[in-house]
């Protein structure tokens, strides 16, 4: 499993690029290898959003963000927002006890 971290600092409509993320969101959904995804935005700075995307593998992210369909939500967010991606491997990972939640 690999997680994909994309901090967004969005320079147009805030509804907008939720909207515009929503869509690209749906594209991802049904790429081989997608796993799950969180778009969390800043409390304190409503422009500042952070995708957390986990996927199985890293050649199944490269696949989805080189399919040719991708080129129009990647531009669509580009116009809105700029972005600083990057790709991880996990290290570790701990849940609370039972008894914490």
């Amino acid at each position: 499993m690999v997680t994909f971290i994309n901090r967004f600092t969005v320079t147009g409509p805030p509804e907008e690029f939720e909207r515009l993320f929503e869509e690209t969101s749906a594209f991802f959904r049904d790429r081989p290898g997608f796993l799950r995804h969180r778009l969390v935005r800043h409390m304190e700075q409503p422009g500042s959003y952070v995708n957390i995307a986990e996927w199985a593998d890293a050649e199944s992210f490269r696949a989805a963000v080189t399919h040719p369909d991708f080129a129009p939500h990647a531009a669509a967010l580009r116009a809105l927002s700029t972005s600083v991606p990057h790709l991880y491997a996990p290290v570790m990972e701990r849940a609370a006890a039972a008894a914490d939640r």
